[in-house]
């Protein structure tokens, strides 16, 4: 009952209250990054969803408009190089992530679940299918982001995927998300640009 019906109404209900309490800071931000650097407010790019379908998923934009594109950060020869001032308080934050707001009121994405692949990082992609973690929505965050972040190796994480996808309840939703409010205070396993299951990708417009 949960899996099918209560998660998803649960997304569109918190996804509507975060897009209204939100509003202001996403304007604020949104401001802040057309005054620091050229180029749209946000960016789209092509990620995995469910059933390995593809979708945009939607960010505030904190890389340069020329940097590479489809490239996963930690394979540019220097990362930091590439990134806007607001930019990088925007990733170490996670704030650039408050966009997919939009993409969870879509039914694209859920609040919890395993975060969303880019659509080129097939390794990934193809440890997540030995434990199934493709037949769920993508999350905001999830098991594997509490776990270590940009830490972790791609079959680590894929396997931490499945944990989540065996353990999905109500009760270990609300768990990942109160540890995701600490992991993202303490900045806990954030690598920049070096992390060989890397997610955080640069721009693509």
């Amino acid at each position: 009952m949960y899996k099918k019906f209560i998660k998803r109404g649960l997304d569109i209900l918190l996804a509507t209250v975060g897009i209204i309490v939100l509003a202001v800071p996403m304007g604020l931000i949104a401001l802040a990054i057309k005054i620091d650097s050229k180029g749209h407010v946000f960016f789209k790019q092509k990620r995995v969803g469910l059933g390995k379908e593809h979708f945009e998923i939607l960010k505030f934009r904190t890389m340069r408009v020329d940097t590479p594109k489809d490239v996963p950060t930690h394979q540019l020869s220097d990362p930091t190089k590439w990134i806007t001032r607001v930019g990088k308080i925007l990733r170490k934050t996670s704030l650039d992530e408050l966009p997919q707001l939009f993409n969870i009121f879509k039914g694209e994405m859920s609040i919890i679940g395993p975060r969303p692949a880019l659509w080129n990082q097939f390794d990934l992609i193809e440890e997540r299918d030995k434990y199934g973690a493709n037949g769920v929505r993508p999350g905001l965050t999830g098991l594997a982001q509490i776990s270590g972040r940009d830490e972790l190796e791609i079959p680590v994480k894929a396997k931490l995927d499945g944990e989540y996808v065996e353990k999905m309840s109500f009760s270990y939703d609300v768990k990942c998300f109160i540890k995701t409010i600490g992991s993202v205070v303490k900045s806990e396993g954030f690598v920049e640009g070096k992390a060989a299951g890397e997610e955080r990708n640069n721009i693509d417009e």
